[in-house]
């Protein structure tokens, strides 16, 4: 009889867990949701959709949930600026993704983190943080992704890497990390890795010398592995190879027959070549011998050949400067028509006789010399306000940009100093410089080569042939990319500016990520003529190239976000059979009131983002006003970019799709 009273004591002991499961969890979501708000106040402030009032934080943008907890927090490009706060991400106890690449974020990471002991992905990428690489990192067991490339930590490389067992990618490039590689032997799994421009010396470690040369650049001071041999290390040895004929060596240690009987009469017979096949032999190797012989004569004997051609001849329709040189005649540029060797290109060995080199920037590795762009093959990628740029593909692999600089007549000391400058900036939004060389006749600029080509190719040199669609959001992470490329130039000094923006001088480094190029080359220049070429970016008081201001660089980025917008080249708008100023179409067109007009058929179709359009198109009006103290800063313009890309894209872009790189 007792039976009926131990159920009913089950029954309410069943629903009084469930009741204290549901508000376990309805606590644990509350927790999470102080916690956002607790992020947003300390460095999100812009993210007003972030609201306290809300029932749950799993709708708002960036933020996804999973069984009633924040799992994921993806706010890239959003405008977070400061220190990450202490005592706040330690309460999102189920999180297994944060991104925050590509904002302002300073400071180090909260100890506190480690409570975060599901995270999986940690993605900081492109911010400001210092300091060491922080120890609480290595208390993250379940860490898989973890990216802190172009940040500004210091100091040594830690071992304690080797505490993340699970991790597979590992980017620590374009920092200030110093001292040797650890041998990160407990990292089985790792596949992904990176530790280029950084300040690291000694010998790569055997972990990981199976990676590729390209995760060591920029460190002149790192050897082994895929850099080449350390000093006093022996070059690693081909594996000998084994004929299937050879001899193998007796398992039983005697020199006779394996069955032991010491009969060796058949195999004696059936081993031994007769005379006539071993004359056969004989002879056909000496046959083979001589063939390859006359075909080595014959290649360079061909060889010679061209050379002394190639030395006659006028390339391109101009005479070779090396040739020029000799002759005494005026030395200038000559046309190289696409295809060209850069022995045709490059800077000629000085009359005087003196050993002119390559000086190579920073940590850039010193992996060519001049010889060696002397010999590369080359094509022209273009010509712009300061010089014709090529690209070399160099007999020993690496391929770089080269820029021959026109009009730079600088005293030595001078340049030296200037592009010393130029080399000095560190960013992943501009392309680096690697090297430069100097005489009296030639300057020559090396780059890195930036493969996807310019936003100026994208937009207009493919239309009608595959042309590839290009989005707002795309369109809109390129001008947010490159606005963050100018202000950090600017950022190096109160008078520092680009000098020469315009759409070829914006490289693309993914889909829709840019790098600025050609920085400051206005600077070397002494001619203060204006050029046609690159005149519908020009800011209407500018009247020297060589000293243009930052506000002058505004006005140039935006005619970019208006020929992003329109699809139309500021060179050649055509209106009406007439040829008019782009800044003055576009403000004629929004005074009268037909904005749809103005944008990109591309863009027309996207609905969802026609505020988003009309905002960016009124910052590009903003920053053409006519007089330059009307114009916004470049922190102002990158900061209102960073407003209208977190609108088109953070509520709409699916987190389980993040691509982990930089």
């Amino acid at each position: 009889m007792a039976f009926p009273h131990l159920a009913l004591l089950f029954s309410l002991s069943f629903l009084l867990f469930l009741l204290l499961s549901f508000c376990s969890q309805a606590a644990d979501l509350t927790s999470d949701q102080a916690a956002l708000i607790a992020l947003r106040d300390a460095i999100a402030p812009r993210l007003t959709q972030w609201n306290s009032s809300s029932s749950s934080p799993c709708s708002w943008k960036g933020i996804r949930c999973s069984s009633n907890r924040v799992t994921r927090i993806h706010l890239p490009a959003s405008g977070l600026r400061g220190q990450l706060p202490s005592g706040v991400l330690g309460n999102l106890t189920a999180l297994e993704v944060l991104s925050l690449r590509y904002n302002a974020l300073s400071g180090t990471l909260p100890f506190d983190l480690s409570s975060c002991t599901q995270l999986v992905t940690l993605n900081l990428v492109s911010n400001r943080l210092s300091g060491g690489i922080p120890s609480v990192i290595f208390s993250l067991p379940q860490l898989t992704q973890l990216n802190l490339a172009s940040n500004n930590f210091t100091g040594s490389f830690p071992a304690a890497f080797n505490n993340l067992t699970h991790l597979t990618t590992l980017y620590l490039e374009y920092n200030q990390l110093s001292g040797e590689i650890p041998d990160l032997n407990n990292l089985i799994s790792l596949d992904k890795f990176n530790v280029s421009y950084n300040n690291l010396n000694g010998s790569v470690p055997a972990s990981l010398r199976n990676m590729s040369e390209n995760s060591f650049l920029g460190m002149s001071q790192l050897c082994g592995g895929p850099l080449g041999p350390c000093a006093g290390e022996p070059s690693p040895a081909p594996a000998p190879e084994l004929s299937p004929n050879a001899p193998s060596e007796n398992p039983n240690g005697s020199g006779g027959n394996s069955n032991g009987s010491g009969d060796t009469s058949s195999g004696d017979k059936s081993s031994k070549l007769s005379g006539a096949a071993i004359a056969g032999i004989a002879i056909g190797s000496v046959v083979g011998a001589l063939i390859i012989l006359s075909l080595l004569v014959f290649l360079c004997w061909r060889k010679n050949a061209r050379l002394t051609t190639a030395a006659a001849k006028p390339l391109g329709g101009e005479v070779p400067m090396r040739q020029r040189e000799m002759a005494g005649m005026p030395k200038g540029p000559a046309a190289y028509p696409l295809g060209t060797p850069v022995s045709s290109v490059p800077t000629p060995v000085p009359a005087t006789g003196s050993s002119k080199k390559l000086v190579f920037l920073g940590n850039v590795p010193r992996v060519y010399d001049l010889e060696d762009l002397l010999r590369a093959s080359a094509e022209v990628l273009g010509k712009g306000t300061f010089g014709t740029t090529y690209k070399a593909v160099l007999e020993t692999g690496p391929v770089v940009a080269v820029k021959r600089l026109k009009d730079a007549n600088l005293p030595e000391r001078e340049f030296r100093e200037k592009v010393g400058e130029l080399g000095a900036m560190q960013s992943a939004h501009l392309v680096p410089i690697q090297a430069y060389y100097y005489s009296k006749d030639e300057k020559l600029i090396v780059y890195e080569y930036v493969s996807m080509g310019s936003l100026s190719s994208l937009l207009h040199g493919n239309k009608g042939s595959g042309h590839m669609p290009l989005g707002f959001e795309a369109r809109a992470s390129i001008a947010l990319s490159a606005a963050r490329g100018i202000e950090y130039i600017h950022s190096t000094g109160p008078r520092a500016s680009h000098g020469n923006i315009k759409s070829s001088n914006v490289l693309l480094s993914g889909s829709d990520r840019a790098r600025i190029s050609d920085q400051g080359l206005a600077q070397l220049v002494t001619t203060p003529t204006l050029p046609n070429r690159g005149s519908g970016y020009r800011a209407p008081e500018v009247t020297d190239v060589r000293k243009i201001s930052q506000k002058a660089d505004v006005y140039s980025f935006g005619v970019l976000l208006m020929e992003l917008l329109t699809g139309k080249t500021p060179e050649n708008t055509v209106v009406n059979d007439e040829g008019v100023d782009l800044p003055r179409w576009v403000q004629s067109v929004v005074r009268d009131e037909w904005k749809a007009e103005v944008f990109d058929l591309e863009l027309v179709k996207q609905q969802y983002a026609e505020q988003e359009m009309v905002q960016l198109l009124q910052l590009a009006i903003d920053c053409t006003e006519q007089h330059p103290d009307r114009r916004p800063t470049m922190a102002e313009v990158a900061s209102r970019i960073d407003d209208i890309f977190l609108s088109v894209s953070g509520g709409s872009q699916n987190v389980e799709e993040e691509v982990f790189s930089t």
